[in-house]
């Protein structure tokens, strides 16, 4: 399909940009509202319309008198396509849940025709396992209503920065574990098919490996975030604890703990220059999987800090979506029926 864009000349001069093929090219007076000092510019029409869809209610947490809403924004591209799709969890410390930040990344996923739903998650003071429960159930979400936005259910994968890497990293060694599959559409699986991890933690207990003993004190502290999403808080008789007061399950709460099995293929990147999240977090999950027989690429971004202006380049976007593309595959033309929300466009 054809379009073409009149332009009328004012101050600017407006090169004409047109194909020989075309009836305008060889006649543009030919053209309805045509006129003389229009400029004919053609347009081919290759990057589909992308819909954002937000405030979708995806799990609701269930209190003795209050009910919790999570939310999640949804892109979709505009075709018939059996899409794949990623969730992305974002970081935030474990005491925030922005979901509908990194907007850079998740658009060019979108436009590389990926179906990228955005999701926030319990946050401290919720315990772990609340935030692995979340993301299990995006996912669940996602698989039970595929048909609602093109997706193809079995090719779905989890991208997450920071705590949100760590989260993408849990729900890619979990798997099928029943034990965190909580909430609604339990009939449907939870497990992803690919995770890509930018400076996230593979385990709780030594986040700080390698930094300043100043740093050092502070992850000993039972005050620190990460002994908050293990243990909670002082309260009560509580006096609260520091992250490894219990070892095993402390390890529980993070990738490193989770090694058994078969593992998706994964994608980590860690910044050489990250002062907040050691890079020995992403070291020792890649030595770990490699031990173990699982696909998984390993990328030190040279000078790159926690979350600076290095992640956000097109040369970083470009590196996950060329991944994503080749561990969950190409979108599959002509093939999606959509139903309910999409069934008109």
């Amino acid at each position: 399909m054809k379009f073409y864009l009149a332009l009328c000349v004012g101050m600017f001069s407006i090169p004409c940009l047109s194909a020989s093929s075309s009836l305008a090219a060889n006649d543009p007076a030919s053209l309805p509202g045509y006129i003389a000092g229009a400029h004919v510019m053609h347009v081919t029409t290759n990057e589909p319309q992308i819909d954002e869809i937000g405030s979708i209610i995806y799990s609701q947490i269930k209190g003795v008198r209050s009910v919790r809403g999570l939310r999640m924004t949804v892109l979709v591209p505009r075709t018939n396509d059996l899409k794949p799709a990623i969730v992305y969890v974002p970081g935030g410390g474990f005491i925030s849940a922005d979901y509908e930040k990194f907007f850079e990344m998740r658009s060019a996923l979108a436009n590389a025709g990926f179906v990228v739903a955005a999701a926030e998650y319990r946050v401290v003071p919720d315990r772990f396992p609340a935030p692995l429960e979340d993301g299990k159930a995006a996912v669940r979400y996602l698989r039970a209503h595929a048909s609602d936005y093109g997706i193809d259910p079995k090719r779905i994968g989890v991208l997450g920065d920071s705590a949100g890497g760590w989260l993408a990293q849990l729900m890619a060694t979990t798997g099928d574990e029943q034990l965190y599959d909580k909430g609604d559409f339990l009939d449907q699986s939870s497990a992803v098919q690919a995770a890509v991890s930018l400076y996230g933690i593979s385990d709780v207990r030594n986040i700080g490996a390698g930094f300043p003993e100043v740093i050092q004190k502070v992850h000993d502290s039972p005050a620190v975030t990460e002994a908050l999403l293990v243990n909670g808080p002082a309260f009560a008789t509580f006096p609260g604890a520091t992250v490894d007061a219990d070892p095993n399950k402390a390890l529980q709460a993070g990738s490193m703990g989770h090694l058994e099995g078969a593992k998706p293929p994964m994608l980590l990147m860690h910044g050489s220059a990250d002062h907040l999240v050691s890079p020995v977090q992403s070291k020792q999950l890649f030595e770990a999987l490699k031990k173990h027989g699982d696909q998984v690429n390993y990328i030190i971004v040279e000078g790159a800090g926690h979350g600076d202006a290095h992640w956000y380049q097109p040369v970083i976007i470009d590196q996950v979506v060329a991944w994503f593309k080749k561990n969950l595959g190409a979108p599959i033309n002509g093939i999606s029926k959509k139903t309910g929300l999409h069934a008109n466009l």
